[in-house]
């Protein structure tokens, strides 16, 4: 939701910061990674009861994330590869903090609340693949109540109030199936109205080509090469 209505402001925001660290000699991957990092640390922190300091360095991890795109194109070296480190990069910095809050409550509480966590992740990771299978067949999947940036930012309220933290996070696994459930139905919708996706009409156009040029072929049609 926030990913939609704000990202190109916020994006916009970061060009000059992006512009300064890419002068200092600052590449998107090293912000990439420094990210990581920070969610390591961040997990630790939380998995041993130090919330505040969670708190901290989860607002801190978010910086990263925010900063590496606009380094990237403040360097002109924007690229799949690029994209594709970016998206490991957030699935793992998500495994690592919500596997901290696990941990933490692994060792506070005798029940079996340690699951919580874990069921957010995996509904996240569920979120995260219905994307970026949608994109791959040609589809728009972005969109819900409960994307990567309201994660970080219930998350950080529950840190930050610790003692309501088991029902942040029960809001956060509701919302984050609301979310599933948006986005498989969104999809559902538009392979509804096209039954064909778009990567299945560009592969019929090549086979289609590759046919005509084999029927040429068969039948010493073949265009003569241009003389020069």
């Amino acid at each position: 939701m926030l990913d939609g209505n704000w990202r190109d402001v916020v994006d916009r925001g970061l060009v000059p910061i992006g512009r300064s660290l890419h002068r200092a000699g600052i590449t998107a991957d090293l912000v990439t990674i420094i990210g990581i990092f920070m969610a390591g640390a961040a997990s630790v922190c939380i998995g041993l009861g130090e919330m505040r300091l969670g708190f901290l360095l989860l607002v801190l991890t978010g910086v990263p994330d925010a900063l590496d795109g606009a380094v990237a194109k403040a360097a002109g070296s924007s690229s799949s590869r690029g994209a594709y480190f970016d998206s490991v990069a957030d699935r793992l910095t998500d495994a690592l903090l919500f596997g901290g809050v696990a941990w933490h409550l692994a060792g506070v509480r005798s029940d079996r609340m340690m699951m919580l966590p874990v069921a957010i992740m995996a509904t996240a990771l569920f979120i995260s693949y219905q994307r970026a299978k949608a994109e791959s067949l040609g589809y728009d999947a972005k969109g819900g109540l409960m994307e990567r940036a309201e994660r970080f930012i219930v998350l950080a309220f529950g840190l930050l109030f610790s003692e309501i933290l088991i029902p942040v996070l029960w809001v956060m696994l509701v919302l984050s199936l609301v979310t599933a459930v948006q986005r498989f139905v969104k999809v559902w919708r538009q392979a509804t109205s096209d039954r064909e996706p778009p990567t299945q009409r560009w592969a019929d156009r090549r086979q289609l080509r590759l046919e005509r040029r084999l029927d040429r072929r068969r039948h010493g049609t073949r265009r003569r090469p241009t003389r020069h």
